[in-house]
């Protein structure tokens, strides 16, 4: 049995960090800290011309077809490069939270939009992993009103939302209906996230239940997993090339033995990371009773370690670590709320718990 990538993979990934490359720098970054949409718009548009927004979108409704493992592989390089680019919830949750036999219909209707750019779809699901008292949803005569906070892809005024309430998913067209939108302060810059105001809007029911929310959920999480190796590894990698780069007492700051265990127990921590991110991307579409406990496994201990090495690889820097001059800490905030996304480690390692019977 081949554990690797295929050429094609391969490909994919290559393409993908060649565009990211050109286009996402730290100067790109700082303008979209200060409010511009120029860069999120044009990584989008990119990611549209190379056919990426249909990547899990089925061939015959134009897509690409492919799964979680080549969603993930992208995300790694989103992650990596910090790119502020509609994904997780557009790209990945969305399609396979249509793309099923028993909502033919609405797949028929939004998948190809989805595939060619003309709809993008926000997905406001927080409040089914953990509810604030102020917040939550309610559905009354298919109707939706009440408050979602921590959209995700909904900063582009999406044309469609997908929440859930009381174990069953709901599609909402913003078209239509009285929707209020607008973005959450959080301290990463490169991803917004957003806050949802319904006031009685028509709603269709996905059929799927419960089953089908945590098929998402877990395919997002698995996906941030991704993102949050992509960071890591971009901060190990700028932590290695600085302490080769900067001198102390005539030396350079890579040569004294606790930086080098400094970098190496960063690289040793995330090695393993990427098989764990690979295997629970794989389980999602052919280990369907592996697919819940390693999206939890991997959001989980990705979040831990992405964290420890934030914090070293910043510490590595010195006191450059904590200035604009170098951008570190736009990888650095990312990490911080990516691991929160759709549930932080103690959460999701309760459910794994749950799940395992405990």
């Amino acid at each position: 049995m081949e554990f690797a990538l295929s050429e094609e993979q391969e490909l994919l990934v290559d393409s993908v960090s060649k565009m990211l490359s050109s286009s996402c720098n730290v100067d790109e970054l700082r303008s979209q800290a200060s409010g511009e949409k120029t860069f999120s718009n044009k990584i989008n548009k990119e990611f549209l011309e190379m056919g990426l927004n249909g990547l899990l979108v089925p061939e015959k409704l134009g897509g690409s077809g492919l799964g979680i493992l080549e969603a993930s592989l992208i995300a790694e390089q989103i992650g990596k490069f910090a790119a502020p680019a509609i994904w997780v919830g557009n790209s990945v949750m969305t399609p396979i939270c249509l793309n099923n036999d028993e909502n033919r219909d609405l797949a028929e209707e939004w998948l190809p939009r989805i595939a060619d750019g003309s709809c993008t779809s926000g997905v406001a699901i927080n409040e089914y992993i953990s509810k604030r008292e102020d917040n939550g949803l309610t559905i009354d005569d298919g109707k939706i009103s009440g408050i979602s906070i921590f959209a995700i892809d909904s900063e582009t005024n999406p044309d469609i939302v997908i929440t859930a309430i009381q174990d069953e998913l709901y599609l909402v067209e913003t078209a239509n209906e009285k929707i209020e939108i607008s973005n959450l302060p959080t301290i990463d810059s490169t991803r917004v996230m957003s806050e949802i105001v319904f006031h009685s809007c028509a709603a269709h029911k996905i059929n799927g239940g419960k089953d089908l929310i945590e098929k998402i959920i877990d395919a997002g999480r698995v996906v941030l997993s991704a993102d949050l190796l992509g960071a890591s590894q971009n901060m190990l990698d700028k932590a290695v090339e600085y302490s080769l780069e900067r001198k102390q007492f005539n030396r350079i700051i890579g040569s004294f033995q606790a930086v080098k265990h400094m970098c190496a127990e960063m690289a040793a921590d995330l090695e393993p990371c990427r098989s764990l991110v690979w295997y629970a991307s794989y389980a999602q579409s052919n280990i369907p009773k592996e697919a819940h406990l390693t999206a939890c496994h991997a959001k989980a201990h990705l979040s831990e370690v992405a964290h420890d090495i934030a914090r070293t690889a910043t510490q590595v820097h010195g006191g450059m670590g904590f200035t604009d001059l170098l951008g570190l800490h736009y990888w650095f905030k990312r990490i911080g709320l990516t691991r929160q996304i759709l549930g932080g480690p103690e959460i999701v390692r309760k459910e794994a718990a749950v799940s395992q019977g405990f």
